[in-house]
């Protein structure tokens, strides 16, 4: 509890009159001990008629986990022991910088006369881990304005911010995927690959060079060749976790993304019928795991994941690309997650994607900043606008050729929106799969 604005200007006004009463008539006192008697006593009036701080009963419920780059919702019940509940209050957390709440502080406005009220708090959830919400707090002014009274309740809720796997657990990816399974639209792809399927009679919108002239011969009918894209490849999933990583796109880190599109691609992976592997690197390289088929994969490399986090030192992509093109023997599907600041300093990591782009299918992947993108086109025309989208025009032409250049040496790149990371990553699979590219 704390006096109000209007208490303290009671409080000023209370003390001029007595300083003048004072000045101008020494024998006055008497007038300003009763001015600050009534004050007093309706200080002590209002904290009489006011709800008191442990006259509510609250309680809150928050999920036991959640998926990093999402919310959540903190559901708080008030309620009135006594009385009825405050027309106006505010709400407020105490949590951990891994959570941000939609409003700092919520303003809360019950229907007249209610003893009982219901919220939910959306709760974004910036970073994997375990996060805590420690306490909450209510501020509401008394019935004379005269305090703010604010009590707070301990609430010690957890909960565990894992990877966003809700395109996994939606289906999402198994729709994406169904030119490269046995659904209904696999037939768009077969004819296109090397792996035979089965024979068929021919029809008349087949290419005439899938028949089999002598199966026709000997059945005397034509029989075409249905064939499909090849399966049982190798995928590596290669995850910079050096400090660019860890810079915050629209509230997540480059990191957490990253890595939540990796899942994405090793669920596929699986589904598509190849072997996933993972490895990571940043000053130093990482651990790497074998290409595993199926769901193994899937569950290793997120158990893996679970304990990696950015470092704050700079990446060595030579160190790091170099230890994985050793360890390689197969033709494979590399997938590179990274990031480079300049033109200049990313020569290092071009000559050695350059290097295994050699034996093995090179993806790079990379985010698009979504505040370069507003700065390259102002709303206004001031001089400090036009500044601002001059760099960055400059920025982004000095990027795109980073990425022409990765292009003529053979090493498909991927610029996306960090929103649509995982959607354009699996596009790209199903694409690389049809045309068989590996």
């Amino acid at each position: 509890m704390r006096p109000s604005r209007l208490l303290v200007i009671l409080g000023v006004v209370a003390s001029a009159a007595s300083l003048s009463l004072g000045l101008f008539s020494p024998e006055s006192g008497v007038y300003a001990f009763a001015l600050w008697t009534l004050l007093a006593l309706g200080g002590a009036l209002d904290l009489l008629i006011s709800p008191s701080p442990r006259s509510f009963a609250i309680s809150a419920d928050l999920p036991h986990r959640g998926f990093v780059g999402t919310a959540v919702a903190l559901e708080v019940e008030i309620a009135a022991t006594k009385g009825q509940l405050p027309a106006n209050m505010q709400l407020r957390i105490s949590h951990d910088d891994h959570i941000a709440p939609e409003l700092e502080t919520l303003t809360i406005r019950p229907d007249a006369k209610a003893d009982r009220v219901k919220i939910s708090l959306p709760l974004g959830l910036r970073a994997r881990g375990n996060s805590r919400i420690e306490r909450l707090w209510l501020r509401f002014p008394s019935r004379l304005q005269l305090f703010e009274i604010m009590p707070s309740r301990p609430l010690d809720l957890d909960i565990r911010v894992q990877p966003d796997i809700q395109p996994v657990l939606n289906g999402e990816i198994q729709t994406r995927l169904l030119p490269l399974t046995d659904g209904l639209k696999s037939m768009q792809i077969r004819g296109q690959g090397s792996e035979f399927h089965q024979l068929r009679e021919f029809q008349s919108d087949m290419d005439p060079r899938m028949i089999d002239w002598k199966r026709s011969a000997r059945r005397r009918e034509l029989i075409a060749r249905e064939t499909r894209a090849e399966r049982n490849h190798q995928i590596v999933l290669c995850l910079d976790s050096g400090h660019l990583m860890g810079e915050q796109i629209s509230g997540v880190s480059r990191f957490d993304r990253a890595f939540n599109a990796a899942l994405a691609l090793a669920w596929a992976g699986g589904l598509g019928g190849d072997n996933v592997g993972f490895y990571n690197f940043g000053s130093r390289p990482g651990r790497f795991l074998p290409p595993r088929p199926g769901r193994n994969a899937f569950n290793l490399i997120q158990s893996e994941g679970a304990d990696l986090f950015p470092e704050e030192a700079e990446t060595n992509h030579t160190l790091g690309l170099s230890h994985l093109n050793g360890v390689l023997s197969r033709r494979s599907l590399v997938v590179v997650f990274s990031e480079f600041a300049d033109s200049e300093t990313v020569q290092l990591m071009v000559e050695n994607l350059a290097v295994i782009s050699r034996q093995h299918l090179v993806l790079y992947v990379a985010f698009r900043e979504p505040d370069i993108e507003n700065l390259a086109q102002p709303e206004s025309t001031g001089m400090d606008d036009i500044a601002l989208a001059v760099a960055a025009r400059q920025f982004r032409q000095e990027r795109q050729s980073v990425f022409d250049r990765l292009n003529r040496l053979g090493v498909l790149c991927l610029d996306t929106a960090p929103e649509d990371l995982t959607a354009g990553l699996i596009s790209r699979y199903v694409d690389i799969k049809a045309q068989e590219l590996i």
